[in-house]
């Protein structure tokens, strides 16, 4: 029997090595010469290039943006953060008159970290609101748009819900306003289809360890006609935007990890575990799922009525599950506060996250042992006694958002 405390299920938090990718990473720090500097003139030091030009463009390929130029960072927060800063910086010197940056109201917190920085640029910072399922409706974004906006930040796949946004249909409405676009794509690149050069994405943000390879890489992948102005000053390597020695073992697996993108197959099985995770915990009734059923398939956000959220963190603290976003300080989820919840289901949620080496198994145990925790919480809890003598769930929380109970 499969033992529920081994099954990890936080890949949005972080995702383990890919044994294929740990073997690309072990050839590239083993190859003769590649040890050397990528931007040392001597034969060493080209091979260790030609490396790292290979990972971008296996990179590139990925999102299909082959002629998109690319930075490599730390990962998808300083990618985050030169998408955001670097644009704001280049425009307030040009004195371009863009003066506003829009961002959804659940956008990882680098993006809102990097907006409100840009506030000492002169830039304002508009947060456009979501729908209850944590879409962005065209119509609030449209409104929202005029020609002193730089930039609009999207992201592909929430972190903590799963939604995918809208992609397809919003960056027409960026672009028709003379803006660009931002997109953090780190949990959805490699995991969902995007062709950035048919969405026409300017700036799009992307990590390795998200999608299986390894901490302390990531990308920006830009449009050659973006300006953008450095957040480091150095050597001058990558083209002056971000100065510093490139990672070449790093990088090589994070352009594995990207070759290895998920397949359809393998899209649908993670749709039948999020399914068979959901079927399972919704007999139990007043479970709310905090996304959308189309959202992608690693993520599932559920909370529950009628439970006190502290007293669900301790009782499932042996389980590799998330509780918001791993990026956040804690507290009550933005996310999930933008989405119309209440403090109290907010903090009663639990974000269920398989991955590759996911099986049923793990999925039944894990179902198990979380319906036992959240039954045995509820023989004790006030709220969950009114819910079952028929009060209203939204009458119970004082909220009038659809709630989505299953």
């Amino acid at each position: 029997m499969t033992d529920p405390a081994s099954v990890y299920l936080d890949h949005a938090a972080t995702t383990p090595l890919d044994d294929r990718v740990a073997r690309a990473m072990h050839a590239a720090r083993d190859a003769a010469g590649l040890a050397a500097n990528p931007s040392s003139p001597h034969p060493a030091g080209r091979r260790a290039a030609q490396q790292v030009e290979g990972a971008r463009e296996q990179v590139l390929t990925a999102v299909n943006a082959p002629d998109y130029a690319l930075t490599w960072t730390s990962g998808a927060t300083e990618a985050d953060n030169l998408a955001i800063l670097g644009l704001a910086m280049a425009s307030a010197r040009r004195h371009s008159g863009r003066v506003r940056l829009l961002l959804t109201a659940t956008e990882h917190p680098a993006v809102m970290a990097a907006a409100r920085a840009a506030q000492a640029l002169g830039f304002r910072v508009e947060t456009l609101p979501v729908r209850a399922d944590g879409r962005l409706d065209c119509a609030t974004l449209a409104g929202a748009l005029d020609d002193d906006v730089a930039l609009v930040s999207v992201a592909q796949v929430n972190s903590e819900t799963g939604v995918v946004q809208p992609l397809a249909e919003l960056a027409p409405l960026v672009h028709e306003a003379g803006a660009r676009l931002h997109v953090d794509a780190a949990q959805g690149a490699g995991r969902l289809p995007l062709d950035v050069q048919a969405l026409g994405v300017d700036l799009l943000a992307l990590s390795a360890h998200k999608f299986y390879g390894p901490k302390g890489v990531g990308a920006l992948c830009h449009h050659p006609d973006v300006r953008l102005e450095p957040l480091l000053h150095g050597g001058g390597q990558q083209d002056g935007l971000r100065p510093g020695t490139p990672p070449v073992e790093l990088i090589a697996g994070m352009g594995e990890a990207f070759a290895m993108a998920d397949s359809d197959a393998e899209r649908a099985r993670l749709r039948r575990l999020h399914a068979q995770l959901y079927n399972a915990l919704e007999p139990l009734g007043g479970v709310i799922r905090n996304g959308r059923p189309d959202g992608s398939p690693h993520v599932l956000n559920l909370s529950f009525a009628g439970v006190h959220g502290l007293a669900l963190r301790e009782a499932l603290a042996p389980l590799q599950v998330g509780f918001g976003s791993a990026c956040s300080s804690g507290g009550t989820s933005p996310v999930l506060r933008a989405m119309g919840r209440p403090d109290a289901l907010a903090h009663a949620s639990v974000r269920f996250s398989p991955g590759r080496s996911t099986t049923a198994a793990g999925i039944e145990a894990v179902a198990d042992e979380v319906a036992g925790v959240v039954q045995r919480l509820r023989e004790a809890s006030p709220l969950w006694r009114e819910l079952s003598e028929g009060r209203p769930l939204h009458e119970v929380y004082g909220v009038s958002t659809p709630l989505g109970v299953a």
